[in-house]
C-alpha cells in the first residue's frame, strides 16, 4: 500500500471512529506450557504434539522451544505450524518407541528407508505451510538408525514430509539423523536456508534428498553426510512419481565422506529437469563430486553446475545410463541429456577416507551410456580444470571397463584407461573454453578417451605423459573434433581408430519449449508421449492468424558455438489443417507465418520453411500463437544440411 493510500484510509478510518490495528502477530505455543520438561530424559513427545495441535487449530502458530533437551518419540506435524527451535533448544530421539513403519505396497522398488516415513523424529503427511526455524538442533543422538532393516521401535530419519507444500527448514542444525537428516518425497514450494547437517562416525547417512520434489531451493548452507550429501531422486514410494524440477541449490558447502556430494539418483522412476547448482564448494566425496545416474528409466535434462569447487573427492565427475529397471513395469534404459558444467575446478582428488565405499583413492571422471542408448546430447563441460593425482603406467591405457549396466557406483569401472575423461557410448560430448587436465604425479595414460559414439568435441589442454603413446584417443566415433595443445605447447596427439572427423564441423543443438520463457496465453501441458513429459499450446480459442500476438510467446535460447545458417526442426502435433501453424522469429526479428504443418495425431518431427543466420553466441528463437489446435514439444536448430533430429525419447 503506497503511503498516500494509508493516509487516506487512516483519514477515512477516523471519519468512522475507528482506530487501524496493526497485523496481528501469529500466536506462541511454548511446549513447556503444554507439559514439556526439556529435561533431556522424560519423553517429551505427547507434550509437542499438544502444542503442534494447538498451533495448527491457531492456523499458524509458532511452537517454541525454549533453551533445553527435548528427548522424544515420533513428533507428528500438522499444517499451518513453525516449529521454532531457540538457542540452546535440541530435540533428541528417544532409543524406542518411535512410531512403527506403515505398510507400502511399493516398497519392492526402493531400499525400506525410502518406503516409509512414519518411523522418523518429525513426521508429516499432505502438510502445507510447515516451517523449521531457530538456532537449535535436532539430534538423532545415536538412536535413529542407518541400517536398512532398523530394530522394532527405532525410527531412522530426523524430518520425512511426503507431498507437502510451502516447507522451510532455516538456520537449526541436524546431528546424527539416522539414515537419511531430512527425506522430501513429493513436495514442492520449498525453501531450505542456513541449514547445517553434521557427519559422525555412526548415527549418520544421508544429508538432504529432495525425492519427486519441485520449485525448491537450498541454499548456504553446510551439508555434511557418511553417504550422499544432497541427493535427488524420483522413488515410487508414494506410488506414483512426479517430475523433479525447478530446483536450485547455491552458495552451499557440500562434504559426503563415503559416497556422492551432488548426486541424481540411484533411485530414478520419473524425471528430472531444469536444475541448477552455482557457487557449490565441495570439501570431499568418496564416490563422485558431481554425479549424475539414470538406473530406472528416467529422462534427466536441462542441468546446469556453474562455479563448482571440488576437493577429495575420489571421481571428480560421473554420468551413467544404467538398466537397473526398479521400477513399474521395468523399464528400459532411460536418457541424460542437456549438461553442462561451467567453471568447474578440481584439486587434491583423492577419496576423503582411508576406507569406506571408495573403491580405490582415485578414479577417472567418467561420461557412459549403454550399448544400445547413448548419453547426450549436449553434454558440455566448459572451463572445467581438473588436477588429477597420476601416477598410472602407460599399460593402464589398454584397460577396457566392463559395461554395469545394473550397478551404479564409479567404483565398479576400476582404473580407466585415460587420466582426465573417459567417456563411451556418447553423443554430442563438447569439452573446452578453457578445459584442462593436469596430474600430480607423472601419468602415461592418456589425457581422454572416448569409445563409441557421434559428434565428440575437444578444445583442450592436457598434460602429457613421460611415456604416454598418445594424449586423446577416439575409437568408434562417427564425427570428432580434436583441438588444443599440451602443457609443452605441442599440439595434442590424436590417436583415432575407426573413427571419422566431423566434415565442416557442423553444429546441432536441441531445446525444450517448455523450458523457455511462456507467455501468455501460451501454456505449458502435461503429455506422456511429449519428451520430458511436457508440451506448450496456446488456450483453446485463442487465434491469431493475421499478425504475431503482442503475447503469448514461447521464447528458447541457444548458444551457437561457431556461425552458421541454421534450419529449424520442431517436434509438434497438428491435428486438422485448421490447427497446423504457429508465428515464429529468431532474435526479435521478422515474424515467419509458419503454416501448412504436416498433419497428424501423434508426435513428429517437422522443418521450418525458413532458415537463420546466426553469429556464434546466445541466440532466442521465438514461437507465438497462430491457431490454438498446434502443439510445439523439443525443438532443433542445425547447420549440418543432412541433420534428421532425433526423437525427443531417443
Amino acid at each position: 500500500m503506497t503511503s498516500l493510500r494509508r493516509a487516506l484510509l487512516v483519514c477515512a478510518l477516523a471519519l468512522l471512529g475507528l482506530t487501524p490495528q496493526p497485523a496481528s502477530a501469529a500466536a506462541e505455543f511454548n511446549v513447556r506450557d503444554h507439559g514439556a520438561t526439556g529435561n533431556g530424559s522424560t519423553n517429551d513427545d505427547d507434550a509437542i504434539d499438544r502444542a503442534i495441535n494447538a498451533a495448527s487449530a491457531a492456523n499458524g502458530g509458532i511452537v517454541v522451544f525454549p533453551a533445553g533437551t527435548y528427548r522424544s518419540r515420533t513428533i507428528h506435524l500438522k499444517s499451518n505450524v513453525t516449529i521454532r527451535l531457540d538457542a540452546g533448544a535440541t530435540v533428541r530421539a528417544a532409543s524406542s518407541g518411535m512410531d512403527a513403519p506403515e505398510s507400502n505396497p511399493y516398497d519392492d522398488y526402493q531400499d525400506f528407508g525410502h518406503s516409509h516415513f512414519n518411523n522418523s523424529l518429525f513426521v508429516g503427511r499432505g502438510v502445507t505451510n510447515v516451517h523449521f526455524t531457530g538456532s537449535g538442533t535436532i539430534d538423532g543422538d545415536g538412536n535413529l538408525s542407518t541400517s536398512n532393516s532398523p530394530p522394532s521401535g527405532a525410527g531412522n530419519k530426523a524430518i520425512a514430509l511426503t507431498e507437502c507444500a510451502n516447507v522451510s527448514i532455516t538456520g537449526i542444525s541436524i546431528r546424527r539423523g539416522g539414515h537419511f537428516m531430512a527425506l522430501l518425497n513429493g513436495c514442492h514450494d520449498v525453501l531450505i536456508d542456513n541449514l547445517r547437517t553434521y557427519y559422525a562416525d555412526e548415527g549418520v547417512r544421508d544429508g538432504i534428498n529432495l525425492i519427486n520434489s519441485w520449485n525448491v531451493t537450498l541454499q548456504n548452507s553446510r551439508i555434511e553426510s557418511g553417504d550422499d550429501a544432497i541427493a535427488l531422486k524420483s522413488d515410487y514410494a508414494l506410488g506414483h512419481t512426479y517430475t523433479s524440477q525447478n530446483i536450485r541449490v547455491r552458495d552451499t558447502t557440500v562434504y559426503s565422506h563415503e559416497n556422492n556430494a551432488l548426486q541424481f539418483g540411484s533411485e530414478t522412476c520419473g524425471n528430472f529437469r531444469d536444475i541448477r547448482f552455482d557457487d557449490i564448494t565441495v570439501l570431499g566425496g568418496g564416490k563422485a563430486g558431481i554425479g549424475i545416474v539414470s538406473m530406472d528409466g528416467a529422462i534427466i535434462e536441462d542441468v546446469h553446475y556453474t562455479d563448482i569447487s571440488l576437493t577429495k573427492t575420489t571421481t571428480p565427475i560421473f554420468m551413467k545410463i544404467g538398466e537397473r529397471r526398479r521400477c513399474p513395469g521395468s523399464p528400459p534404459a532411460g536418457r541424460i541429456r542437456d549438461i553442462h558444467l561451467t567453471n568447474v575446478t578440481g584439486v587434491d582428488l583423492t577419496a576423503p577416507e582411508p576406507s569406506g565405499t571408495t573403491g580405490g583413492p582415485e578414479l577417472t571422471s567418467t561420461i557412459t551410456g549403454t550399448p544400445a542408448v547413448d548419453i547426450g546430447p549436449d553434454i558440455t563441460l566448459d572451463n572445467v580444470r581438473l588436477t588429477v593425482p597420476g601416477g598410472h603406467p602407460a599399460s593402464d591405457a589398454n584397460r577396457v571397463p566392463g559395461e554395469f549396466l545394473t550397478t551404479y557406483p564409479p567404483r565398479d569401472y576400476g582404473t580407466r584407461p585415460s587420466f582426465g575423461l573417459w567417456a563411451r557410448h556418447v553423443r554430442g560430448l563438447a569439452v573446452g573454453n578453457g578445459s584442462a587436465v593436469r596430474f600430480e604425479d607423472n601419468d602415461n595414460r592418456p589425457a581422454f578417451i572416448v569409445d563409441d559414439g557421434s559428434d565428440v568435441r575437444l578444445d583442450v589442454t592436457a598434460q602429457r605423459g613421460s611415456g604416454s603413446a598418445y594424449d586423446v584417443g577416439v575409437s568408434g566415433i562417427t564425427g570428432y573434433a580434436v583441438s588444443g595443445a599440451n602443457t609443452s605447447g605441442g599440439t595434442l596427439r590424436v590417436r583415432a581408430t575407426d573413427s571419422t572427423p566431423i566434415p565442416g564441423d557442423p553444429v546441432s543443438l536441441y531445446g525444450e519449449a517448455e523450458s523457455g520463457t511462456v507467455t501468455a496465453p501460451m501454456q505449458t501441458l502435461q503429455d506422456p508421449a511429449a519428451s520430458g513429459g511436457s508440451y506448450v499450446s496456446v488456450a483453446p480459442g485463442s487465434n491469431s492468424k493475421t499478425a504475431a500476438p503482442a503475447t503469448g510467446h514461447a521464447t528458447l535460447s541457444f548458444a551457437v558455438p561457431r556461425a552458421g545458417t541454421f534450419t529449424v526442426w520442431a517436434r509438434v502435433i497438428a491435428a486438422t489443417d485448421g490447427d497446423d501453424s504457429f508465428w515464429v522469429r529468431s532474435d526479435g526479428g521478422t515474424w515467419s507465418n509458419w503454416n501448412g504443418i504436416p498433419l497428424g495425431t501423434s508426435w513428429h518431427w517437422a522443418r521450418l520453411p525458413v532458415t537463420y543466420a546466426l553469429s556464434a553466441g546466445d541466440h532466442t528463437l521465438t514461437f507465438a500463437y497462430r491457431e490454438d489446435g498446434a502443439r510445439l514439444d523439443r525443438v532443433a536448430i542445425s547447420n549440418d544440411p543432412a541433420f534428421i533430429p532425433s526423437d525427443g525419447t531417443s
